[in-house]
């Protein structure tokens, strides 16, 4: 028989912990395609809150990237977000511990690249930290954000720097602003495109969209803005394979996708009253990716509820695909792969991720367990555009 215990008000222990409740719980984030891998990030309670980089690779089999005594997260804007970047099978991250840059080779110990003096060492007193990287093979460095706490008395400087794939010295491509995000090369790597702002505005307040040329030591000329004002929100500027930079701009009062056209003109790619962005308190955010250079993968939000779609890039016209997810974060694609981060209102600490592969259809979960299990689906034609759950 259970013992009744009688506690002064206030004072009763639930036996419904803090720990019974998020121990299960891995929280999914920043999934990213490389070759024909998938590769994401999980925060798992019970290692102390650990992020860890997870490869799922074209077999089928799970593997975690970062090692035991690593925490792939950055600390720039103090939220962080954009985490690490991976480039053929190569995974570049920030480590919490000590907010040094690593590189790390298919079942190789990572290292550090940064190599910057003065980097003190263990959070929270780093003095340099890095985020929202890009890999620039044709110069073999990494294009990222760095925030700099080495000159005390002063608030943090932010600027845009390259740094050798291999370790060495960080150089300075773009400074002056109080803050930069979303570095993104274009398919041929001789243009660069970032958005940056100043105090007092956060980024989805007012923010402005840049683009420069690249030369071959790397250096950037011709910066021009392209779009964005104090009153004017730009998110995620990307690059389609064939070009064309694209982004999401809330200039019509919606956050709807547009692009620069070869003469110049912004349009906006396809209107309508629903929300293609989000606001910008992490990096790395995604609502939006190219299958190729014809069709855009994208989530949008409506009556807050958001949704998955396809735009033909030539007509403007969305095609939805119907889903079971209230909300959708972190949209990749490919020509053979399309992958993301959904959670249901219904069930919000079931997260997974959802991996549909064109030729052969197939979902994969990373449940609360944190095990991928597959699902089945009807065959999906290339003619249509709907997803079903079978």
């Amino acid at each position: 028989m259970t013992e009744i215990k009688t506690a002064p008000y206030g004072s009763w222990k639930s036996p419904i912990t803090s720990d019974l409740i998020v121990t299960g719980s891995i929280g999914l984030s920043q999934v990213k395609l490389d070759r024909n891998d998938i590769y994401w990030i999980e925060m798992r309670p019970s290692e102390g809150g650990r992020q860890v980089i997870v490869r799922h690779v074209s077999g089928g089999q799970r593997v975690d990237v970062t090692p035991g005594g690593f925490n792939a997260r950055t600390r720039v804007h103090e939220y962080g977000g954009g985490d690490y970047v991976a480039h053929d099978g190569v995974v570049y991250f920030s480590n919490f511990g000590d907010q040094e840059l690593y590189r790390q080779g298919e079942g190789l110990a990572p290292q550090a690249i940064a190599q910057a003096s003065g980097q003190d060492a263990g959070a929270p007193s780093a003095l340099l930290r890095y985020a929202d990287a890009v890999v620039d093979a044709k110069r073999n460095c990494l294009i990222c954000v760095r925030e700099d706490h080495r000159e005390k008395d002063r608030e943090a400087t932010n600027a845009l720097v390259a740094i050798p794939c291999d370790g060495g010295a960080a150089n300075v491509l773009v400074s002056g602003s109080n803050f930069y995000s979303s570095p993104r090369l274009n398919p041929d790597a001789s243009r660069l495109a970032w958005l940056q702002w100043n105090h007092p505005n956060m980024p989805w307040d007012g923010c402005e969209l840049w683009t420069g040329e690249l030369a071959t030591d790397g250096a950037i000329a011709n910066q021009t803005c392209i779009a964005g004002a104090i009153d004017e929100s730009i998110f995620q500027p990307e690059w389609s394979p064939d070009g064309i930079l694209y982004f999401v701009s809330d200039r019509s009062g919606w956050w709807n996708i547009h692009r620069i056209t070869t003469d110049g003109v912004i349009e906006c790619v396809c209107q309508m009253e629903a929300e293609f962005g989000l606001p910008q308190w992490v990096f790395g955010l995604s609502t939006y990716a190219f299958e190729s250079a014809n069709r855009i993968v994208c989530a949008f939000a409506e009556q807050g509820i958001w949704r998955l779609g396809l735009i033909d890039t030539a007509s403007g016209k969305l095609e939805r695909i119907e889903t079971p997810y209230t909300e959708i974060s972190f949209v990749r694609a490919a020509p053979v792969a399309l992958c993301f981060a959904p959670a249901r209102l219904w069930n919000p600490s079931r997260s997974s991720k959802w991996i549909w592969r064109r030729a052969r259809p197939k979902f994969c979960s990373a449940r609360a367990t944190s095990k991928l299990i597959p699902a089945t689906c009807r065959r999906h034609s290339r003619s249509s555009s709907q997803l079903k759950m079978g």
